[in-house]
């Protein structure tokens, strides 16, 4: 493995991190009612929205490439894996009276203690019902992925037309469709502390997640803990997917399509790919919440459509495009 001095590695997340910025300053330039730099309220308002944005997009990013890497699948997204619905439910239901608690009097990382147990539950649900004799089967896993989604998002719509009428239940479609909404200052600190965590930890195991690709026979002939590497890249992976989910809802489809291009430029080292997929995915959901607020002006569509929506109008056709390259390279 060829190696990765300190240099380039603080050049590379300077560039990323000036990448980010110069698109968090132009996506503050779009508003609803017009183009322009906003001031007062109106700033305050719309630099919220781009922050929050930029650190839901690098954290599902980021976990994608993590979920990638360790499943040696390439398909494989916290949202189709099933890790952002089963987050989406546990946030959700953290918010009915009868589980009205918190950690040490903290709220917000009671309800991302509540996501985090959702999205590792749904994960290895996943691995488990698509493993074959100590194997997972890549197209078995996506299946299996989707059928948790189904049944999570079934779930959610029982629970909520039983609790109709409750107070701080909250919007159901911000559940169903993630977006960039309007969050408490203890929610969005304490996201922020758990996925520069997560983050932590995946930058740490990098070079170690390249091992991770290769057969077990030829990782173990490297001296890599595979079984201990794989536990902790899918707690980290899916602790940032519920940090993120818990504040926004399910996204889909940042975790798929950031990795894959960056891939293309970059090179599928992980050391590398994790910081500027990290980047794509920020610059990818703050143009998109850029594009929320564009279509909700009146001459056009007069309505601000959750971010959700539009990811997944552009991850859709993209991952038809991977599953089919996938499958004609297989024949």
């Amino acid at each position: 493995m060829k190696p990765f001095d300190l240099r380039t590695l603080a050049t590379m997340l300077l560039l990323c991190v000036a990448a980010a910025a110069a698109t968090g300053a132009a996506c503050l330039l779009v508003g609803s009612t017009g183009f322009g730099w906003p001031h007062g309220d109106t700033f305050r308002f719309r630099a919220e929205s781009v922050m929050d944005a930029a650190l839901i997009g690098a954290a599902l990013a980021a976990a994608g490439v993590a979920y990638q890497a360790v499943l040696r699948n390439p398909l494989a997204d916290p949202y189709l894996l099933g890790a952002s619905s089963g987050a989406m439910l546990a946030a959700y239901i953290w918010r009915l009276p009868i589980f009205a608690v918190s950690v040490l009097g903290l709220a917000a990382l009671s309800q991302q203690a509540f996501a985090f147990a959702g999205a590792i539950l749904a994960v290895l649900l996943a691995l488990g019902l698509s493993s074959r004799r100590g194997r997972l089967e890549p197209i078995t896993l996506l299946l299996v992925g989707v059928i948790i989604n189904a049944v999570n998002g079934s779930i959610f719509l029982l629970i909520n037309q039983l609790v109709r009428g409750l107070p701080d239940v909250g919007d159901p479609m911000a559940f169903l469709v993630g977006g960039i909404h309007p969050i408490a200052i203890s929610q969005r600190l304490s996201a922020l502390a758990l996925i520069a965590l997560g983050c932590a930890i995946l930058f740490y195991f990098g070079g170690q997640l390249n091992v991770a690709s290769l057969e077990d026979a030829e990782a173990h002939a490297l001296g890599a803990r595979l079984n201990r590497l794989r536990w902790i890249t899918l707690a980290a992976a899916s602790l940032v997917t519920a940090a993120a989910v818990a504040i926004s809802g399910p996204i889909g489809f940042v975790g798929l399509i950031c990795p894959h291009l960056c891939r293309k430029i970059f090179g599928s080292d992980q050391r590398r790919l994790l910081p500027t997929a990290a980047a794509a995915g920020a610059i990818l959901l703050m143009l998109a919440d850029a594009a929320s607020r564009y279509l909700a002006m009146e001459n056009r569509l007069g309505a601000e459509l959750p971010v959700g929506v539009l990811t997944g109008l552009v991850g859709g056709p993209f991952f038809l495009a991977l599953l089919f390259g996938a499958r004609h390279r297989s024949e």
